[in-house]
């Protein structure tokens, strides 16, 4: 292995060093160091413009051999995670067993198997009578009256944005101005609070119990300033809770004392759900808005999500998306009230409800049949699982081809517990490929507890 950078990367004056005078482009000469040894899979080389301040190359010619590398499979890109050598394809366990190389077990990425067909849907959204009229809708009859009848509130307006994600983030640009304090329900999807932080806001996490998120802790959140509350009732990412409802009137009882508070329903699974989820809407329809996402269960270029509540809040929000200007595609949005009212579409997303639901519970019970620690709410999405050095076990995982999302970027504070988050819905539903996944877990969790002395 080279010499590393801060203990993280490869130095790239050492990588230069390495690669001077060889024949063949960059890339060549990248894949010849892994093949001889002299990069070991899971280093990390060295950022682009580390490389191109130590070298001769110019920032494009290395973002280009990255690419030759990644496609050929000698490294991976990983979003915020840098570039990791991979182990030799001929390394990859037998036929019938996942190459991990190729699955995401770190963004909960919906499985496109389990997903129904779109050609339908979008066949029966070019009959609109308002089809291409000019003007713009925030949101057509047609998807109002199909979403309508399953909100567990009543709105006082309704919007469409793209994504979750997007919904969301422009919930909270809305609810809270730049500087200001919101408080968030943990654990959130990986790179929620990345985002937060970006839009110049400062987060203060809610711990939870059994219950949900802890009314006390809420409380204490809002007299610390937080000027809005972004809430998880169907708790997609939780280590070990369900939200129910009267902890949901707890909560409710708390935002009561603290008027001009927002509330950011974030119902990021959607139809995914397994049951009606409780809403502080009931109680505060005039500071509620609901988000619901439909990517995971019906595929993301569906491309739409719903909101529904508070008027104020909501126009808000669409000003902010293009300046007042953006609006979803008519056909978007009728291909998704088609997909809700559609048995065909009901009984794929039951049988992917069922499957994730499956396959979470073979992976817990692999790990723990291993001795280790591995939590997953009931509702949740994602395997937890505890580690000493969440780092280290990155990287050992890395080493296998693995890629996992870190606990710690799930959390605005490290809570004394190093975890680990594996998405349930990448998982295969094979028992052989659920034990050798468990396996080299198990491994990377001894090896996060090793030390070593030269």
């Amino acid at each position: 292995m080279g010499t590393l950078l801060d203990s993280d990367a490869i130095a790239p004056e050492w990588l230069f060093e390495r690669i001077a005078g060889r024949s063949g482009d960059l890339a060549d000469a990248i894949a010849d160091l892994i093949r001889s040894g002299e990069l070991s899979p899971g280093d990390r080389l060295p950022t682009v413009r580390a490389l191109a301040k130590a070298g001769e190359f110019s920032v494009g010619s290395i973002v280009h051999a990255w690419g030759q590398l990644q496609e050929q499979g000698f490294v991976q890109t990983r979003r915020r995670g840098g570039t990791v050598v991979l182990p030799p394809r001929d390394s990859v366990p037998e036929r019938g067993i996942p190459d991990w190389r190729g699955v995401d077990l770190a963004q909960n990425a919906p499985d496109l198997a389990l997903q129904p067909s779109l050609s339908d849907a979008l066949m029966s959204s070019l009959g609109a009578e308002t089809l291409n009229v000019f003007g713009r809708e925030l949101m057509t009859e047609r998807l109002r009256i199909a979403v309508a009848g399953g909100w567990p509130f009543e709105p006082q307006a309704w919007a469409t944005a793209g994504g979750g994600t997007e919904a969301l983030l422009l919930a909270i640009e809305a609810a809270a101005p730049p500087g200001s304090t919101i408080a968030v329900d943990e654990p959130l999807g990986p790179g929620v609070l990345d985002t937060i932080r970006d839009l110049g806001l400062h987060a203060i996490g809610v711990d939870a119990d059994s219950g949900g998120p802890k009314p006390d802790s809420l409380d204490l959140a809002l007299r610390s300033g937080a000027v809005a509350f972004v809430f998880q009732p169907g708790a997609p990412f939780a280590v070990d809770h369900v939200v129910s409802a009267e902890r949901t009137s707890q909560l409710a009882r708390v935002l009561e004392r603290h008027r001009g508070v927002w509330v950011i329903e974030d119902d990021s699974i959607g139809p995914l759900e397994s049951e009606e989820l409780p809403s502080l809407g009931v109680v505060l329809p005039d500071r509620v808005v609901r988000i619901r996402s439909y990517c995971k269960a019906y595929g993301i270029d569906v491309r739409t999500s719903v909101l529904g509540g508070s008027k104020d809040l909501i126009e808000t929000a669409m000003k902010l998306r293009s300046h007042g200007v953006g609006s979803n595609s008519r056909i978007l949005q009728n291909t998704l009230a088609y997909l809700i009212g559609s048995d065909d579409a009901k009984r794929s997303v039951d049988l992917a409800r069922d499957r994730y639901a499956s396959r979470r519970g073979a992976l817990l019970g692999a790990l723990r049949a291993r001795g280790i620690e591995a939590f997953a709410g009931r509702h949740s999405l994602v395997v937890w699982v505890a580690v000493t050095d969440e780092t280290a076990a990155l990287v050992a995982l890395a080493r296998q081809g693995i890629s996992v999302g870190a606990g710690s970027r799930s959390f605005v504070e490290q809570s004394g517990r190093n975890l680990l988050r594996i998405s349930a819905t990448q998982l295969p539903d094979e028992t052989e490929g659920i034990d050798q996944l468990a396996d080299l877990v198990a491994i990377a969790v001894a090896e996060s507890a090793r030390e070593y002395f030269d």
